[in-house]
């Protein structure tokens, strides 16, 4: 199968017009034609290495409960429509015996992904999302990681305080907002989890057999080089959206991927006030954006910052892609090259000022197309034929 006559992103340039040969469900050729720059863009598929909306898919509305089949399938339809072949779903252990993020409902919803990912149309895996202080969760975590379900574990910590909510009165702000609390009640509940103590130890445990089964580690909100070194410790390999520049400094020295939230990129600016993901990008610290809570931010995110001419458009493509591959340990996709996996999105694409985000017009997964918008009829047709 051939997909020709198009403008090629690759890992180290741009080629404006050319053609790919798809074979087996790889790229089998990589082909530059000569010419103008061809109307539409061919990219590699996205890695998303951390996103949280399937529990937006499961509870919709709080106290609403989906399927989790129709929830998980519904998920991976948009991420397909996104541009994303590659997809590590995040699924917190978070909240104890009850609620979306208790371990009972968390294991559950892995159980699911486990179980319908061959049906599935991107390549969906599981972000398992330790929190250090709910030690119970530790047995679950073990038994699903011993059982192969899992396939990238992060370490959170959410007490207020520190991390993310290094501004104690920013936590209870946002609680009260998000989940319906009187300031009184969001106020306790910081008290409450100020109260528990991080389980490092418990934490060591985990990441330890996580590492003996080949996942990749994260840590998660690291705000001092302090905390930067203590998660190393433990085996992470990515920092996952550090919420200072020293800390992502740190992690980077320390030879940690950094990894920031696509939606901070897009919009400008941190949910809680901390630092941007285009700071971390202008100081040179940035290696990967993953779609955090919403995958439709990643192409627009990288849109704007070529828009703006703060990155070539081979580099940011590669924030998506190449990279976050690399940083998973996924050295089988990320690029356009011969012998990867054929994960490909065709693009309609502008780096003109005011124009539109970009348009997501097909994707295919090792070679087979899982999206089409139906735009495209002519270059649909040189694949079939080809």
């Amino acid at each position: 199968m051939w997909l020709d006559e198009i403008r090629l992103v690759l890992p180290d340039r741009v080629v404006a017009r050319g053609a790919v040969r798809i074979e087996g469900g790889a790229i089998a050729e990589v082909v530059e034609r000569a010419g103008p720059a061809a109307a539409l863009t061919l990219m590699p598929g996205i890695v998303d290495l951390h996103g949280d909306m399937i529990e937006k898919e499961v509870e919709p509305r709080p106290d609403c409960a989906f399927p989790l089949d129709v929830a998980v399938a519904n998920l991976d339809s948009r991420l397909a429509a996104s541009g994303v072949t590659t997809a590590y779903a995040g699924v917190s252990f978070a909240e104890g015996k009850k609620g979306l993020r208790s371990e009972e409902r968390a294991g559950e919803l892995v159980e699911a992904v486990a179980r319908l990912r061959g049906h599935a149309r991107t390549d969906l895996r599981v972000h398992a999302r330790f929190e250090v202080t709910n030690a119970r969760a530790e047995p679950v975590m073990r038994d699903l990681i011993a059982r192969g379900m899992v396939d990238m574990v992060s370490l959170t910590d959410h007490t207020p305080g520190q991390g993310q909510y290094r501004n104690v009165e920013q936590y209870v702000a946002y609680y009260s907002r998000t989940q319906n609390r009187t300031e009184e009640e969001a106020r306790a509940r910081a008290e409450a989890r100020m109260a528990a103590p991080p389980a490092w130890e418990i934490a060591r445990a985990v990441t330890e057999l996580a590492r003996g089964q080949g996942l990749p580690i994260a840590s998660h909100d690291d705000d001092t080089p302090e905390k930067v070194a203590l998660m190393h410790s433990l085996g992470a390999t990515i920092s996952e959206f550090p919420v200072t520049i020293e800390a992502a400094r740190a992690a980077r020295e320390m030879g940690m991927a950094t990894l920031m939230g696509a939606p901070n990129a897009l919009r400008g600016r941190s949910m809680t006030g901390n630092i941007t993901a285009l700071l971390v990008m202008e100081a040179g610290l940035l290696d990967a954006l993953a779609a955090d809570y919403h995958q439709g931010a990643m192409l627009p995110a990288v849109a704007t910052w070529v828009r703006e001419g703060r990155l070539p458009l081979h580099e940011a493509i590669a924030l998506l892609t190449v990279n976050p591959a690399r940083a998973a340990g996924l050295t089988d996709r990320g690029a356009i090259a011969p012998g990867l996996r054929a994960d490909l999105v065709l693009l309609e694409t502008s780096e003109a000022a005011g124009a539109p985000p970009p348009r997501v017009r097909a994707v295919w997964r090792e070679g087979r197309m899982i999206h089409s918008d139906g735009w495209s009829p002519a270059v649909m047709a040189v694949a079939e034929a080809a």
